[in-house]
């Protein structure tokens, strides 16, 4: 099997739910239950108040651009994407940012603008392992 990007491997026990939600078209994130706040990367304690105390839940999927690149050249040789391609930082409804690529969208700077309305889609890679990426609300930028 030839993929356009590298697999998420291992899966560790922190991030599983993370991957399983994204395997079913969910974008999991995880949330610390002694604070209430979400937070993003997974990770075993909360990085607002250290409890170890961290459950999962389901993200809108919705959220804006916060940041974007247009990546024109690729140098890690594991990605096989096409160029140019949109890596953007996206700022969910729950608050935390995501790092993803951006979608459905010419990589052109002049139909991309910060805080534009985006929402989540999934790339299927394999049977078990599909990638958030976000693309946006209603077909682009207005």
């Amino acid at each position: 099997m030839d993929l356009e990007r590298p697999l998420p491997t291992p899966i560790t026990p922190e991030c599983r739910p993370y991957w399983e939600g994204a395997r079913d078209g969910k974008l999991m994130i995880p949330k610390c239950r002694a604070c209430g706040k979400p937070f993003m990367y997974p990770r075993v304690a909360c990085p607002f108040c250290a409890s170890r105390d961290v459950g999962w839940v389901q993200a809108t999927g919705r959220g804006k651009l916060f940041s974007f690149e247009i990546a024109h050249q690729i140098l890690n040789k594991a990605f096989k994407v096409k160029t140019p391609v949109v890596l953007a930082m996206v700022e969910l409804e729950e608050g935390p940012r995501i790092l993803t690529n951006l979608v459905g969208v010419a990589p052109d700077p002049k139909q991309i603008r910060c805080d534009m309305p985006v929402e989540v889609c999934f790339e299927k890679l394999t049977d078990q392992v599909s990638l958030p990426m976000f693309r946006p609300v209603g077909g682009g930028a207005r």
